[in-house]
């Protein structure tokens, strides 16, 4: 009886413990958050990386996934710009809107909010760093085509450090304006020629990289890992922040693949983004206090892996997969969301895509709240 009620104590003590830690994960609050989108990057989008990648994907690295659904405030397909700004600020918002509501009123985002807090941020992108996705973070315009007033409100903006193309909207603009000075005078050491990484990455200055005209070189024309580099020095620079930091990273040219109907585009770009989620992964593995969020602003093409059909006997193959697309456009699919770190269990179930803000910003003010209760 004696032996019986010590293991009964033994075993009320682990389960207690083991609800603590549970418990303690389910509280925990991230100093870090790597915010990762694959531009139109669907559910098929990501199978791709099973069927034509090496070795596991890693997607496969991710304990919580979930649903979302991006219908925009004016259609209920979204594009590019409405689907961000739902990332960047929490708000519905017409098609082509950049960081401002459905009645074009400026809404505050999340770089801008972390940043008058105290955190580092930081956007890296294949496409030009104007463009709708990286624009939604920083921008506040009625149309995701005004490129150049994109590109002038980045220089005034909390970024510290951004890559990408874009070079025409900073340097060879309408209006003549040449913002290399002005970029410099904010405090950014600009270079346009490739991703040269400084001996001492300083954590007083502000880094940005604009190397194309416009959107960056495909991965089928030797565009190389600019995406993984990138995002690496990222990292390495805005983690020098005590306070913590804030880094969204997209794939833009999956996207731009399904556009166009090109597998060999779409897939190619899809599994770059897969070895970026790597050097995501392995950070958040070293450093337990950052959340990786990776998801997408909407399908793009309608991407199938379908069987083969056979031209003779029109049976299908079922050991072949063809990839196919049912349009040149976006869908209305629901699109993946994959979490890891503390607070990546919020991110599992189905819900709007404004509730991924949502969820970032209840972890961030979480972080917050637990600080000023600890002073």
């Amino acid at each position: 009886m004696r032996y019986l009620c010590s293991l009964l104590c033994l075993t009320f003590c682990l389960l207690s413990d083991f609800n603590s830690l549970a418990q303690t994960a389910k509280n925990a609050s991230p100093k870090n958050i790597i915010l990762l989108i694959g531009d139109g990057m669907g559910l098929s989008q990501v199978s791709s990386a099973y069927y034509f990648g090496e070795g596991t994907p890693n997607f496969s690295r991710f304990p919580y996934i979930g649903l979302s659904n991006t219908s925009a405030a004016s259609d209920k397909i979204t594009d590019s710009a409405a689907g961000a700004t739902a990332f960047a600020s929490g708000v519905l918002t017409y098609n082509a809107a950049i960081g401002v509501d459905n009645d074009s009123v400026p809404v505050p985002t999340i770089v801008e909010q972390l940043s008058k807090e105290g955190l580092s941020t930081g956007l890296v992108a294949t496409s030009s760093i104007t463009h709708a996705t990286p624009a939604a973070f920083y921008a506040h315009v009625k149309s995701r085509n005004q490129h150049e007033d994109i590109a002038a409100q980045l220089v005034a903006s909390p970024v510290d450090f951004f890559a990408g193309g874009g070079k025409e909207f900073f340097f060879n603009r309408k209006d003549q304006t040449n913002y290399y000075d002005s970029l410099s005078a904010h405090g950014f050491v600009i270079d346009t020629t490739a991703l040269n990484r400084p001996n001492k990455l300083d954590s007083k200055k502000r880094y940005g990289f604009l190397l194309a005209d416009d959107g960056m070189p495909r991965m089928l024309d030797g565009r190389g890992d600019f995406l993984a580099k990138a995002t690496k020095m990222a990292l390495d620079h805005l983690s020098q922040d005590k306070d913590g930091f804030f880094l969204m990273v997209e794939g833009s040219q999956i996207d731009w693949g399904g556009h166009a109907n090109d597998a060999a585009y779409l897939i190619s770009e899809l599994l770059d983004f897969d070895q970026t989620l790597g050097v995501a992964l392995d950070f958040a593995k070293q450093h337990k206090n950052t959340l990786v969020i990776v998801t997408a602003d909407h399908e793009t093409g309608g991407y199938a892996l379908s069987s083969t059909i056979e031209k003779q006997g029109m049976s299908a193959d079922y050991n072949e997969i063809t990839p196919t697309f049912s349009t040149g456009g976006h869908t209305a699919t629901l699109v993946p969301v994959f979490a890891y770190g503390p607070g990546a269990e919020r991110f599992a179930g189905v819900y709007k895509n404004t509730a991924i803000y949502d969820k970032m910003r209840a972890l961030t003010k979480k972080k917050r709240g637990s600080s000023a209760e600890r002073e």
